[in-house]
């Protein structure tokens, strides 16, 4: 027999599988809260920490740059490639279920690429490290929002957005103190007893709930013609940086996308059980939060040319690069957790606006950095953008869940996260191109091949090339965003 809360009321343990915490108010949904928060948090540190010791795994694995970038692509396309398939898979069979094995296999993964010998060896395991990430990733978010109620929905996710926030600032300096300490393969063998952490958290915290329906069947038709869409995109894009987009076999790959999508779209259509059900996006607020939320991911693929200014025009040593690129995360961090709270007070539309309005002036203010510009104004001209951040997403995101129906929750969320992979994998190539095309302007730079020969004038002028673009897109969102405001406002109550 279960004990009583104070109210008299039973508490259920959070193992009991048809037990929902966020239903009555029992303390586990914060218990659940911190179990996922830890997956998360590795997963999120894994990235920017592998990042950062690219330069010492060529040099420890005898390669070339060219090569080593797979050891980030490969984990990439995975993760987008797959990310929808394991949302659905996470609806059919158990939402738990997928992210505890997910769990396992992204702490195997670690462990394997920790012992890599080579660099062919690496991109493989990372690989299979993927696998694993993309099924915390795309449940992470519907976990929480089937453990708390729909009033407190906002708080939890502006909690996993500070999470986020955490891990893709520590990353760098974790990454730079473990590779001055010991030696890369604790880069990736640091996430093992994190993940064996997580998967115990899992397991006790986090209740089963089982689906309803057994006469679920995965849509395999539709998933692979959605995965080689997505691979045929990201590949486009990839590739496109390096070799143009006009490129024979780059048109190929984004030809192929767009002919793809269309066919996704037809098979679906005819699916008696699609992996992406229509019957989602009759919902016009439901598809207007994720457009906003990819637009701003593209945005934020294009803070990668921030530190070309630290180092190129500032000067700056790397350690100093690496700690004030922490001011967007760090800021971020912060105000998502009051954006939670107040989204659960007053809604998620007027908070989220206010976000992309900041987003609007954050983007403008680091297009007027200046060469003279010091430490201290660099850090007050990035502050807007980490809190139009923190300010929009996690009201976003609790908007997105809350129109999603209980049993797409999975999906819904697995959305979200391939919102956010798919903005990066276009933002960064965009903003690859606007940076270029805005520093050779002038016509000083002949080539953009090298970038430490440019004046430093003129790759300031690539910057504000950037983000002026970048602030015309969050226009767009904010428009959206009013647009959403207005119909959320018309709607019966």
């Amino acid at each position: 027999m279960h004990p009583l809360d104070p109210a008299g009321n039973e508490y259920s343990h959070p193992s009991d599988s048809n037990h929902n915490p966020g239903l009555d108010g029992t303390r586990y949904k914060w218990l659940s809260l911190a179990a996922v928060g830890l997956g998360v948090l590795m997963a999120t540190i894994d990235i920017s920490i592998v990042n950062v010791s690219l330069p010492t795994l060529v040099q420890a694995l005898r390669t070339d740059f060219p090569t080593i970038q797979w050891v980030i692509l490969s984990y990439v396309l995975v993760i987008t490639s797959t990310m929808l398939s394991m949302a659905r898979l996470g609806d059919m069979v158990g939402k738990k279920r997928i992210y505890q094995l997910g769990l396992t296999v992204f702490t195997l993964g670690s462990f394997l690429c920790g012992l890599s010998p080579s660099v062919g060896w690496l991109i493989g395991f990372r690989a299979l490290q993927g696998c694993g990430a993309v099924m915390v990733q795309s449940l992470g978010i519907a976990l929480v929002t089937e453990a708390f109620p729909a009033q407190e929905r906002g708080r939890a996710l502006g909690v996993m957005g500070g999470i986020v926030s955490v891990g893709l600032a520590l990353g760098p300096p974790i990454g730079g103190l473990i590779i001055g300490l010991a030696s890369w393969h604790w880069i990736f063998l640091i996430n093992i007893p994190i993940g064996i952490l997580a998967i115990g958290a899992t397991g006790l915290f986090i209740p089963s709930l089982e689906t309803k329906r057994g006469d679920q069947r995965f849509d395999l038709p539709g998933g692979l013609v959605l995965l080689a869409t997505i691979i045929a995109y990201a590949l486009g894009m990839t590739i496109g940086q390096h070799l143009g987009f006009r490129n024979t076999q780059v048109l190929l790959l984004l030809s192929g996308a767009v002919l793809g999508l269309g066919l996704f779209i037809l098979v679906e259509k005819n699916s008696s059980q699609p992996m992406l059900s229509p019957a989602l996006f009759k919902n016009v607020l439901f598809s207007i939060n994720l457009i906003m939320g990819w637009l701003v991911f593209i945005v934020l693929g294009g803070t990668f040319t921030l530190p070309f200014y630290l180092e190129l025009v500032k000067g700056f040593p790397t350690v100093k690069v690496g700690l004030l690129m922490m001011v967007v995360p760090l800021s971020m961090g912060l105000i998502s957790l009051a954006a939670g709270a107040l989204s659960d007070r007053f809604g998620p539309r007027g908070i989220s606006l206010l976000g992309l309005l900041l987003l609007v002036a954050g983007c403008l203010s680091i297009a007027g950095l200046k060469v003279e510009t010091t430490a201290v104004g660099y850090i007050l001209h990035l502050l807007p953008l980490g809190l139009g951040l923190g300010l929009f997403l996690a009201p976003n995101n609790s908007a997105v869940m809350g129109g999603a129906p209980k049993e797409h929750l999975g999906v819904a969320s697995g959305l979200l996260a391939l919102s956010r992979t798919l903005g990066h994998t276009t933002g960064i190539p965009l903003a690859g191109v606007l940076f270029t095309t805005g520093m050779m302007a002038s016509g000083r730079v002949p080539s953009a091949a090298d970038l430490s020969q440019a004046p430093p004038q003129d790759l300031v002028n690539g910057l504000a090339a950037t983000f002026h673009t970048t602030a015309l897109m969050i226009t767009i969102a904010t428009a959206l965003a009013a647009l959403a405001f207005w119909l959320d406002r018309r709607r019966p109550t």
